[in-house]
């Protein structure tokens, strides 16, 4: 039986961004800017170059912005965009609204990042999809989706993002996976441990972070974990996952190769994240770099 594609994908975007209020009161974190583009963008962008057709973005009522900047452009900015004869800019942000398909879900349910894949199952039917996270990301060459979806292809079943993450301040923050090298670059994996706390507790110094590919069958996993969820506690994709290993389904990781995580949910790794991506920009890194270096000489 051929391997479906993975055409759909799923963004996790409904948190409230509390670490950059009062910025965040009006704007989504999602819309913050690297540069001049917002960082979903970059996301959705990274998708599309991996073959996603269609984007399902799991909001809040507080996202708005999200959905405007993935619209058509308003008549007035087209026009004063024409009437500037600024065509560079008018090509370039008529293009956003164009990248892929996209729908808009509110999130409902529990606290946790299983909760919006459960809302997106019916917009998702019986496809393999991409699961992402709009405030962080992976940057990488291949980019991180291609190397998801190359894994796929080979290991048809969940695909986890892997990255060597030892500090000791990463067992405290990220999922660690456990398991033995079934290819290069590729983990079969064998246990997920949610933030271990400790290198000790740790399986390995393999860090799950940012996104999935995930089989359908993973909605059948997601409403028993739920129903049998303490009361208080977080949904968690890495505890359901976890059950589909004991049930002997197919899980792997794929080890990202050439790739660096960009975490933009804090106010510290945001900026240095700005920082990177201006020292990228060719319009802006050589100046930039001179100003950096000015600023460092008087600290």
């Amino acid at each position: 039986m051929p391997i479906k594609p993975v055409r759909k994908a799923v963004i996790a975007a409904a948190g409230f961004g509390t670490r950059f209020l009062p910025q965040t009161k009006a704007m989504p974190k999602e819309m913050l800017p690297l540069v001049d583009k917002p960082i979903i963008q970059y996301i959705v962008e990274e998708l599309v170059e991996a073959g996603i057709e269609d984007i399902v973005i799991v909001t809040g009522y507080h996202k708005r912005a999200i959905e405007d900047h993935f619209d058509d452009m308003s008549s007035d900015l087209r026009k004063n965009l024409k009437d500037g004869n600024k065509l560079e800019l008018l090509e370039a942000t008529r293009k956003v609204s164009n990248l892929a398909n996209f729908a808009y879900i509110r999130q409902k349910g529990p606290y946790g990042n299983a909760t919006p894949i459960l809302n997106a199952a019916h917009l998702i039917g019986d496809e393999p999809f991409i699961y992402t996270f709009a405030d962080d990301f992976v940057k990488a060459s291949p980019t991180r989706f291609k190397q998801l979806v190359q894994a796929y292809q080979a290991n048809p079943g969940v695909i986890m993002t892997g990255l060597p993450a030892d500090k000791d301040a990463d067992f405290k923050r990220y999922g660690y996976i456990g398991g033995t090298e079934a290819e290069p670059g590729v983990v079969k994996v064998e246990q997920v441990v949610e933030k271990p706390g400790t290198r000790q507790a740790s399986p390995s110094s393999l860090a799950s972070v940012s996104g999935y590919i995930l089989p359908p069958e993973i909605f059948n996993y997601l409403q028993p974990e739920l129903d049998s969820l303490p009361a208080g506690e977080e949904f968690l994709s890495t505890s359901v996952i976890q059950r589909m290993i004991d049930d002997g389904k197919s899980v792997h990781a794929c080890v990202i190769q050439n790739g660096k995580f960009y975490d933009t949910g804090n106010k510290l790794e945001y900026l240095k994240t700005v920082v990177d991506f201006a020292l990228e920009h060719d319009d802006l890194k050589k100046e930039f770099a001179e100003f950096l270096a000015t600023k460092v000489d008087s600290v």
